[in-house]
């Protein structure tokens, strides 16, 4: 028995799969599989839920099933985010969190082109999707951990206090921004699109010039506008 075969019953049970249910399943003793989620969940495979009640699949999984099965729009979303384009002269990105712990563009603007490398999906405590992610969690450590606070630009947060104080706060205004954070001219504001349960499922973000920040701040409830009938079609 493997961890690629606990890692496969996780995928197959779904969010909150519990390690009882693994060993059962798998018929394994409760020791060994606790030994191999442990494992799974330290190499980042896995993430145990905020409520300690089961397991999930981690960002790594993420990376390794992105290029392999990307999401895709439907037409509908397509058209919504296109005619908030067309008003709006920023760049407007639409993001999906797939599997729900990581950040996949699912809608790039065709008028403002994404930088060629994956910093601002890689280090998500310096982008605003990645902090509107990590703010939906109970402990934002739980996908992210405290040794990957490493400092892009001169005012990336490195440190986990700030970081604490930083997701409450998006988490109350139900907007996370990024300013000089991931790039030192940019800045970004991300809105959460969510199901109709409420579950986090994407993210509109906007992103300009860092001394533009004001009216990007402006167009922060247009962007919420869009992304709450975005949320039904990406559910």
């Amino acid at each position: 028995m493997t961890a690629l075969e606990v890692l496969e019953k996780v995928a197959t049970s779904g969010t909150g799969v519990t390690a009882k249910e693994i060993a059962h399943s798998l018929g394994l003793p409760p020791a060994t599989t606790y030994r191999l989620l442990n494992i799974l969940v330290a190499e980042g495979y896995l993430v145990r839920l905020a409520d300690l009640t089961g397991f999930a699949l981690g960002q790594r999984m993420g990376r390794l099933l992105g290029p392999t099965r990307p999401p895709t729009v439907c037409h509908a979303a397509h058209q919504l985010v296109t005619q908030l384009r067309e008003n709006i002269r920023f760049a407007i990105c639409l993001v999906c969190y797939y599997p729900p712990t990581t950040v996949q563009v699912v809608d790039a603007d065709p008028d403002h082109a994404l930088q060629a490398d994956d910093t601002w999906v890689r280090h998500l405590h310096a982008s605003a999707v990645g902090k509107l992610l990590l703010s939906e969690q109970g402990d934002w450590r739980d996908i992210f951990p405290e040794r990957h606070l490493v400092a892009i630009t001169a005012h990336t947060i490195t440190s986990p206090a700030d970081m604490d104080s930083q997701v409450v706060k998006f988490r109350e205004r139900g907007v996370a921004h990024q300013l000089g954070e991931l790039r030192s001219t940019t800045a970004c504001y991300a809105v959460p699109v969510r199901s109709v349960s409420g579950a986090l499922v994407g993210a509109l973000a906007i992103s300009g010039p860092l001394e533009r920040q004001e009216a990007l701040a402006e167009l922060v409830q247009p962007m919420r506008d869009c992304a709450d009938q975005l949320g039904p079609l990406l559910a």
